[in-house]
């Protein structure tokens, strides 16, 4: 089980590489940050991404898209913010 766990996040940090250049385009990074026990994505949006209005819309249309097209295990893909 461990070990379909770190294909897994793999699989995850494959995905976020492809999308890297398209959001580094508009000034903005992702960053991976955990797999939950629930495969949840949980990723941190940097630069213009953090701040941008339409970056829930960004990370639900275009990241969590992509993620659950290319590893249908994934459940949801969530911003955190770890800056308290």
């Amino acid at each position: 089980m461990e070990n379909n766990r770190e294909e897994i996040k793999r699989k995850v940090e494959n995905v976020i590489e492809q999308i890297r250049p398209y959001l580094q385009q508009d000034g903005g990074d992702i960053e991976f940050i955990e797999l939950t026990d629930d495969n949840t994505v949980n990723v941190k949006l940097l630069g213009a991404c953090g701040t941008c209005p339409y970056s829930t819309m960004t990370l639900k249309s275009g990241v969590e898209t992509a993620m659950k097209k290319a590893i249908p295990e994934i459940k949801s893909v969530e911003a955190v913010n770890l800056e308290l």
